[in-house]
């Protein structure tokens, strides 16, 4: 072999290695690319994003007028079963107070010259009920949004099975006690005649109650916070003979 075809074999074997070292190295990039780069861009972007999502809503409570107090809604309970309510509070004189539930706004008000207010007939949604609202000025600019305020809006009764005693049961000498139990919701209270009866974690509740001669009749009650309730009435007799 000549010195020429020597020098051109060894360049063309050379052409070769350099050629399949740049595929090696571009495919060792795309891999890269592909575990490492790509997903921590992505991640990036996700951050970035939130970041203006965080900022778009910390600049949506930016008040009109920060000065402005915002109004203290008056709610005295966490659950009702009305389907509307009133919603009375407080807010700065010769202004007016907008209602918002669930980000929605429901209704504006003025202010009385006392300094209260009142929101009437008031829908509710049923269940979980968030509740805030906003000062306005004589301009119309706005506060900071008041404390928000959770209501439970609740229509159904309690689960309630009376197991003991049967009505009408009747009770001849012996012992002038009887049992009375049952089960309900276990967030239910219970009475038997307006008495508390403990309920425990399953919803059983039993408690002993005294006869008195001839009838007597026990109201039993299982109700909720939200003011619902279901009842049981059981009749028992006693003859002491």
């Amino acid at each position: 072999m000549s010195y020429r075809s020597r020098i051109r074999s060894h360049s063309t074997r050379r052409s070769k290695q350099n050629f399949f070292a740049t595929i090696i190295i571009a495919l060792l990039l795309l891999f890269i690319s592909i575990n490492w780069i790509l997903p921590a861009l992505v991640s990036v972007m996700g951050k970035i994003r939130n970041l203006g999502n965080q900022t778009s809503k910390i600049s949506s409570q930016v008040a009109d007028n920060p000065t402005l107090a915002p109004p203290v809604f008056i709610i005295p309970y966490q659950a009702t079963n009305s389907a509307q309510i009133d919603i009375k509070g407080y807010a700065t004189t010769n202004s007016k107070v907008e209602l918002y539930l669930d980000e929605e706004l429901k209704d504006t008000v003025a202010v009385n010259e006392d300094g209260t207010f009142v929101f009437q007939n008031i829908s509710l949604n049923l269940g979980l009920n968030n509740i805030y609202g906003k000062t306005l000025d004589e301009k119309d600019q706005a506060s900071l949004p008041s404390k928000n305020i959770q209501l439970i809006y609740d229509n159904t009764k309690p689960s309630l099975q009376v197991n003991e005693p049967e009505d009408g049961k009747t009770v001849t000498g012996g012992e002038k006690n009887i049992k009375i139990s049952g089960k309900t919701n276990p967030d239910a209270q219970v009475t038997v005649n307006e008495v508390t009866v403990i309920v425990d974690k399953e919803g059983n509740f039993s408690t002993s109650q005294a006869l008195n001669e001839g009838d007597n009749n026990f109201t039993i009650r299982a109700g909720d916070a939200a003011g619902n309730y279901a009842e049981v009435v059981r009749r028992v007799s006693y003859k002491s003979s």
